[in-house]
């Protein structure tokens, strides 16, 4: 029998949530977010509904999930409310573990997770992230702890409060838009313009929502666009530079799932103060996003002029944690994590990534020369070549040279034995904290991710001064 909740939550203010909802209990807590299980009144559904505190936030994940509608592999977004002076509160389809409990679960198990299982994962991951991209948006904390199960073995990308649409839309950024009041998007139609559309994924038994080549966007028109882009936003970046204002984001943590978040040890996204660095009124990015781990390494080097392929920087640290269990890099410090890239793929240089230099910390911070990089086949040890060469092709410096998710939709991996498995036959751990306390092992030795400094554990370091300031060098 389930137990009366104390009324003091802010939710419970809200009459016209009240009227349709039972809330059950609070599930989630992060900085920007509280999320609440619940049962809907007129047909007893259980949905998770969102508190969102933070009005910019709140505007990103609402109109990105509005857009994304119709993908199967994107959490569903019911209805949300929204009055004047209030938070936000979105309705979202309840789902109750994520990936990282499958990862976690895995390693308890002998054999790990099977290959077809892997498949079919990554072809999950990769339709959601392939809408995400033709809709222009950028997810910018893609991790396993964002990336939601269902019980049946559906998986969907959620937590979209960092996701930035890089294209004109009805509302972007703090732009002093309203929101209308209780819109309820439950039953509205999105329409994608051609370029965007996203077929059927359950037509489409191997290739989740992209395998026909007349359904997917052409490479050079798709290409084409995101040179335009980057070239528009250079141009607001450099009329704006003086008026560059600060949103202090952070990590938005919880989801519609059933473990506190407080137990999340990925929970250690660096927290940035405003003044510190964020996205601005007027569209230029911001380079303090995400979870350190899966952090690309121009973000690292202080980036506000990057796109989608932050995103497909952490499909690879995503898929090599699927191979392997272990997380690829698993930094202490941002210092530490651009240690650990460069020890594996060698010295960040104009020849692997011409341009890198005129990346805002290129110069400021420095390592000693690498002679003899670890390498990631040494990073996925019994792994086919297959997998090592879709890992390096995503994990790789250059953005350029990063395979796109529509192309990997339709690589030859997912065509050959052992073939993707059904998703009715995908393992989904009972619950997200199914696992032993007293393990040894597992997601509790990530505990060391989140350092309060980034010299912090690091080593010995020299700093000198130059024209322009200060360089740290690192051996």
């Amino acid at each position: 029998m389930e137990q009366p909740l104390p009324k003091s939550w802010s939710i419970h203010t809200r009459p016209e949530i009240i009227a349709k909802y039972q809330i059950l209990e609070r599930v989630g807590s992060g900085a920007y977010s509280d999320v609440y299980r619940a049962r809907r009144l007129s047909d007893d559904l259980i949905v998770a509904l969102k508190e969102v505190h933070d009005y910019q936030s709140a505007f990103r994940e609402i109109e990105a999930l509005q857009m994304l509608r119709n993908c199967p592999n994107v959490v569903v977004l019911h209805e949300y409310f929204w009055r004047e002076d209030e938070d936000a509160v979105l309705v979202l389809e309840f789902l109750r573990t994520d990936l990282s409990a499958v990862i976690r679960d895995a390693k308890k198990k002998e054999g790990g997770v099977r290959v077809g299982e892997v498949k079919r994962w990554m072809l999950q991951i990769l339709c959601g992230v392939d809408a995400c991209h033709r809709n222009m948006i950028v997810h910018r904390d893609l991790k396993p702890g964002n990336l939601l199960v269902s019980d049946d073995g559906v998986l969907k990308l959620a937590d979209f409060g960092q996701a930035r649409i890089l294209m004109e839309s009805g509302f972007d950024g703090d732009n002093n838009q309203q929101v209308p009041v209780e819109q309820n998007i439950g039953y509205q139609e999105y329409v994608p313009p051609p370029l965007v559309t996203v077929p059927d994924a359950h037509s489409l038994p191997n290739q989740g929502c992209n395998n026909q080549a007349e359904e997917v966007t052409n490479r050079e028109e798709y290409l084409r666009q995101l040179v335009e882009l980057k070239a528009k936003r250079h141009a607001m970046d450099e009329a704006d530079k003086e008026t560059n204002t600060n949103d202090g984001y952070s990590s938005c943590l919880a989801t519609g799932t059933i473990s506190d978040i407080d137990d999340d040890p990925l929970k250690s996204s660096y927290s940035y103060e405003a003044e510190e660095g964020g996205d601005d009124r007027t569209g230029a990015l911001t380079s303090c996003v995400g979870t350190r781990w899966f952090r690309a390494p121009e973000l690292l080097y202080g980036s506000i002029d990057y796109g989608l392929e932050v995103d497909l920087w952490s499909l690879g640290c995503i898929f090599s944690e699927l191979l392997t269990l272990e997380p690829l890099f698993p930094g202490v410090s941002d210092i530490d994590q651009l240690g650990r890239i460069i020890n594996v793929l060698g010295n960040l240089t104009e020849e692997v990534w011409p341009s890198c230099s005129k990346l805002p910390d290129y110069r400021t911070i420095s390592f000693a020369k690498i002679e003899n990089p670890v390498s990631l086949e040494a990073c996925l040890p019994n792994r086919s070549p297959d997998e090592i060469s879709i890992v390096k092709r995503l994990v790789c410096y250059n953005p350029a040279n990063r395979a796109t998710a529509m192309e990997l939709l339709n690589d030859k991996y997912f065509n050959e034995e052992p073939l993707p498995l059904p998703v009715s036959e995908l393992h989904v751990p009972l619950t997200k904290n199914d696992h032993d306390e007293d393990s040894p092992g597992g997601w509790n030795d990530y505990d060391g991710m989140g350092s309060d400094s980034d010299f912090d554990d690091f080593g010995p370091f020299n700093v000198k001064t130059t024209s322009s300031g200060f360089s740290i060098q690192f051996s």
